[in-house]
């Protein structure tokens, strides 16, 4: 499997902590993990990577550096949400999405058939 890791996003962490139990254990996992961080930093994240449930079967040595290759690809990104994360204050997270990379694929296709 090929995977894909994006920072999407500023939080409070009180809604990220609500969106993440929102999530209903019964129905098919989609093809992404949202995970938050307290820090801007490749640390936090690959902390962060451990929270993905192993019902994913991910290879999650291939996660990591899928986190690690958009770490070192993209400072310009990763300089602007540290400064967003910085200005929104403690009481927040930064947010990212990992994914499986079809999975997520097919996902956006179906999304966009049915708005069709």
């Amino acid at each position: 499997m090929e995977y894909t890791f994006e920072l999407v996003g500023v939080s409070p962490i009180l809604s990220f902590f609500n969106h993440q139990q929102a999530i209903d254990p019964h129905l098919p996992r989609r093809g992404a993990e949202y995970l938050g961080a307290y820090r801007c930093t490749l640390d936090a994240f690959l902390d962060s990577v451990k929270a993905v449930p192993p019902e994913r079967q991910w290879n999650l040595d291939a996660v990591v550096d899928s986190v690690v290759s958009f770490w070192l690809n993209n400072a310009e990104p990763i300089g602007h949400w540290h400064q967003r994360l910085r200005d929104a204050g403690a009481e927040n997270v930064l947010v990212a999405r990992v994914a499986d990379f079809r999975a997520l694929q097919d996902e956006f296709e179906s999304l966009l058939g049915r708005g069709l």
